[in-house]
């Protein structure tokens, strides 16, 4: 069974492991202090769940979920991660994490960015657009009329293939969102970030709605 590597046990973070946990995935899981801080999580996910560091999380996953925002210097353990699939759940947030010019002008995204920083990864933007306590109650089976579907953009189609699979394991669709150059389209404030509760129908128009960022104005 794939074993996800989960750096970051916030909200997002511990939601993710909780609904894999329950599709049956084994989780190593990683905060910025020490694995005894994560006693309590680890002991309510149980017996396939373990914490780890950073660095160990990164190494033991077959798959990492990245739920920390990015930094301008990359802070995430690069060793272990050359050519295993990185689900990025990073929202940019300028008020939060400081303005970064390259993504403001409209030149990148936050996910291309971090693609950069993790070069032999193969990042996958995934879980931006819902809440984090929705990715354990919002799931539907398979065929489900009410059946939600969340967004997954990456370079590498494998990447697309597998983040498809874990999002029908949790109840949800998937709308392929690639490349990531395109993965500003889900970015905060555009309607497909706005609206949550979007079939996969709904969701390509919410898509197609989006407008591209504009640069600030020089004064």
């Amino acid at each position: 069974m794939t074993t996800i590597g989960i750096i970051g046990a916030g909200e997002v973070g511990s939601q993710i492991a909780r609904a894999a946990v329950a599709c049956g995935y084994n989780i190593v899981i990683a905060n910025s202090r020490h694995p005894d801080t994560l006693i309590k999580l680890v002991a309510e996910l149980g017996p396939r769940a373990r914490a780890e560091t950073a660095a160990g999380a990164a190494m033991a996953g077959d798959v990492i979920v990245i739920a920390v925002p990015l930094k301008r210097i990359n802070d995430v353990p690069i060793k272990g991660l050359a050519r295993k699939i990185v689900l990025d759940t990073n929202n940019y947030m300028a008020w939060r994490d400081g303005a970064f010019d390259l993504v403001e002008s409209g030149q990148k995204t936050i996910h291309e960015i971090r693609q950069e920083q993790l070069l032999k990864a193969k990042v996958v933007k995934a879980f931006t657009h819902i809440q984090a306590p929705r990715i354990t109650t919002w799931g539907r089976p398979a065929g489900s009329p009410d059946r939600l579907a969340l967004v997954a953009s990456s370079d590498f189609q494998e990447a697309i293939e597998f983040v498809t699979r874990l999002y029908d394991d949790f109840g949800f669709d998937t709308v392929n969102n690639s490349p990531l150059l395109d993965s500003w389209r889900s970015a905060p404030g555009q309607p497909a970030w706005k609206q949550e509760r979007q079939t996969a129908a709904e969701l390509k128009v919410n898509l197609l709605r989006a407008e591209r960022p504009q640069p600030p104005a020089r004064g």
